[in-house]
């Protein structure tokens, strides 16, 4: 792997993980249920992508793997989330 990649990936990495820290921030903060839900979300998304960037680094397919699984369950897990918020239940 060429310097400037590696230096590109940790840079990433640091700034991914910063954007998850300021969302943690948000969702602990709140002040309205839906802004919880949407820094989750920014979360899953941001944590999916991080997980992207690790494939890249390690050259392993089951990163990639991991990261369409994380995408699969954040998709569901928002949606109930926003069913939650409009009806007040999940399941009808």
């Amino acid at each position: 792997m060429s310097p400037w990649l590696s230096w590109a990936i940790t840079a990433t990495l640091v700034l991914y993980f910063g954007a998850m820290g300021v969302a943690a921030w948000r969702l602990f903060r709140g002040p309205a249920a839906q802004d919880r839900v949407l820094a989750l979300d920014f979360i899953y998304v941001v944590g999916m992508l991080a997980m992207l960037v690790l494939a890249i680094r390690y050259d392993s397919e089951m990163y990639f793997e991991g990261a369409l699984l994380m995408a699969l369950f954040g998709f569901v897990s928002s949606m109930a989330l926003a069913k939650f918020l409009l009806r007040g239940e999940v399941i009808e």
